[in-house]
């Protein structure tokens, strides 16, 4: 069986045990995980579901459970490897946390990651699509997409050099989100190394219109969105007031991407690596 280890345990390999989530002044780290543990192991399974059976946006990939798609890297990182069958056949990984955090009233929230995405050129990552994300807990106890509000947080698409921060809300066509669109901001991405990408929830003002959402790369804001752009209060609650769960998953294919092709290649290329997740609160 073949592993890749993480590019910062190769370099510096006396820091393995050290990659955790930096300290953010005024917060504190409510929640981390910095995914320890032996190459080619599991998420803990007290912290993380490794998800298979999902079947969402057209996508052509299976999740699956095994090492081959979502693996410790025995360098103090994850790694999502989308596979490429012999006939064909698509697979990856997906992970959610069990537990869900909610973002509380005055104070500001953060849920940050540090990510790293393959090397693979762009024209061999046609249809090749990771994303972290959070879902409003919601869902899991029946309300439907996306009334449960969506936060994504870093999508890629197909290898472009742009990174995506969305939410999606309210009804299913149309309505304050723009669905299936979603409201979106964008910013371009550097080629290379790990990247932290964060959305910051700020309940510190009493008006819920003044609220904003604002995503980060880097530390650096590209995109900001307020109660009073979504206009409508239970909706706004779903974004800003309510519990969500956390996803780090490499789709493959799927409506918004569109299908890979001949030349997408499959492997650690078109992975993506995370080095840590936390939510941090004021």
């Amino acid at each position: 069986m073949r592993f890749q280890q993480s590019i910062l345990a190769c370099v510096v390999p006396g820091l393995v045990s050290a990659i955790t989530p930096p300290s953010i002044q005024g917060m504190s780290i409510v929640w981390s995980e910095d995914f320890e543990g032996p190459a080619g192991g599991s998420p803990k399974g007290d912290v993380w579901n490794v998800m298979d059976a999902i079947d969402t946006n057209n996508e052509v990939q299976t999740y699956t459970t095994s090492n081959q798609n979502v693996q410790i890297s025995g360098g103090g990182t994850i790694q999502f490897v989308p596979r490429k069958s012999a006939s064909g056949h698509w697979t990856s990984g997906r992970i959610e946390t069990k537990g869900s955090w909610t973002p509380a009233p005055g104070k500001v929230t953060k849920i940050e990651s540090n990510i790293l995405l393959g090397s693979n050129l762009p024209i061999n990552k046609q249809g090749i699509w990771p994303a972290f994300w959070a879902l409003g807990d919601a869902m899991r106890h029946g309300t439907q997409w996306p009334a449960a509000g969506e936060i994504d947080i870093m999508e890629q698409v197909s290898g472009a050099l742009t990174g995506y921060g969305t939410v999606h809300c309210g009804s299913s066509s149309g309505g304050p989100c723009n669905e299936p669109l979603g409201r979106q901001g964008t910013t371009p991405l550097s080629t290379g190394g790990f990247h932290t990408w964060g959305v910051t929830i700020d309940r510190t003002n009493d008006d819920w219109r003044a609220q904003t959402i604002s995503w980060t790369l880097d530390g650096n804001t590209y995109s900001t969105l307020t109660g009073a752009d979504i206009n409508d209060a239970p909706v706004w609650s779903s974004l800003a007031h309510s519990p969500v769960y956390i996803l780090l998953n490499v789709a493959v294919g799927g409506d918004w991407p569109g299908a890979p092709n001949l030349l997408t290649l499959d492997g650690y290329g078109s992975m993506m690596e995370v080095q840590w997740v936390a939510v941090y609160s004021s």
